[in-house]
């Protein structure tokens, strides 16, 4: 089956009406309080319009703590749930199904913009929002967190959405609980992989119980993130064991799905390659990275990819999907004018953002720098 097949998730019965993923996109369009802005919404639907089979918002905290940077989603308060009820009808009435990804900063969460000492796994220093040393999280601060996230999914359970998506990804919270370099506890929480991975396996299974068999649970995660101490030989075994667990897909942040790891260095094979591998033919794989044409799309659901997530291209093409139906499909390449990327319903915010990714923007941030 093709990328442009309909398909459907084997635990939920959930179907999607394409392999098509739009994956969590920055943006910094929500409101101060976590609404989403008009803007915001208009992006996504207009994506959903475009043919994309799930489309994903940006990252959501799910604890005021836990706000990465300004203009972030929220999924904290209730006040947030008719922002996203708004966004679940208007994505269901395209066809397509919807996930809010829900996270927690930890460490990289601005002590400035939450306004006290960020938190983490263990006494960590993140340079990047202002050097301000994380404290260790107690375990009842631990326990709340893992509530956090069952009550904002179930949030988005209550507005309609179709499922979120578990970020353990990309240096965050539950990535920080995942590192040894960022997990230094000696406690339950810490220690061997059963230990440092317990807080996600805790969330997931909160999760489920707040919500419904229908409603999808998907975990991303980066397979390598040397700064925190997260190795590819981890990555799989979780993987492993993620599999024995009520999720609907596991999600794997690749940032170019061409490559193997940069860890290991004698195995060729793709990383999309060595988790497909490792994990049954039951639980569907994500994969995202680098990916633009058709052909690219062929190759990593020849890798194993059961769903293909983009995040550049479908920022710039939003009918990305249906130009999969031509083999040869090859988008323009970046880069694009600011007057383009507000014809695609990119705020001036999001385009402004758009502007630290190089080559992207023209008259932004070169190539060469």
């Amino acid at each position: 089956m093709g990328p442009t097949e309909p398909w459907r998730f084997p635990q939920s019965d959930v179907e999607i009406k394409n392999r098509t993923v739009l994956a969590a996109l920055t943006n910094k369009q929500s409101n101060e309080d976590g609404t989403l802005s008009p803007e915001e919404i208009r992006f996504l639907v207009r994506r959903a319009e475009g043919g994309f089979g799930i489309v994903t918002t940006a990252a959501s905290h799910v604890m005021e703590n836990g706000q990465g940077w300004p203009g972030e989603m929220g999924v904290w308060g209730d006040h947030q749930i008719s922002g996203l009820t708004r966004l679940a009808d208007e994505l269901r009435n395209q066809g397509a199904l919807s996930l809010v990804q829900i996270f927690h900063g930890g460490m990289r969460a601005p002590a400035d913009l939450i306004g006290s000492t960020p938190i983490s796994a263990s006494i960590n220093h993140e340079p990047k929002t202002g050097n301000i040393p994380s404290r260790e999280m107690t375990s009842v601060e631990i326990e709340e967190t893992i509530e956090a996230f069952a009550a904002a999914a179930e949030r988005c359970y209550k507005a309609g959405i179709d499922g979120v998506e578990i970020h353990g990804a990309h240096g965050y919270l539950i990535a920080q609980f995942l590192g040894t370099k960022t997990n230094r506890r000696d406690d339950e929480w810490g220690g061997d992989l059963t230990g440092r991975s317990r807080f996600l396996m805790r969330i997931i299974e909160a999760v489920r119980i707040r919500t419904s068999p229908e409603f999808l649970v998907v975990v991303r995660i980066s397979p390598e993130i040397t700064d925190l101490g997260i190795q590819i030989d981890d990555s799989l075994e979780l993987a492993r064991r993620l599999s024995d667990t009520e999720i609907d897909a596991l999600h794997i942040s690749c940032w170019d799905v061409f490559k193997g790891s940069e860890g290991d260095l004698t195995d060729s094979r793709t990383l999309t390659r060595r988790f497909r591998e490792v994990i049954p033919d039951e639980l569907p794989l994500i994969s995202t990275g680098s990916i633009w044409t058709a052909a690219d799309v062929r190759f990593v659901m020849d890798e194993g990819a059961d769903l293909v997530g983009v995040g550049k291209v479908g920022i710039a093409h939003p009918d990305w999907p249906f130009g999969l139906k031509d083999p040869n499909f090859k988008p323009i390449p970046p880069p694009f004018t600011v007057d383009y990327l507000e014809s695609v319903d990119l705020s001036p915010i999001f385009v402004e953002y758009m502007h630290r990714y190089r080559g992207f923007v023209v008259g932004g941030r070169p190539l060469d720098d």
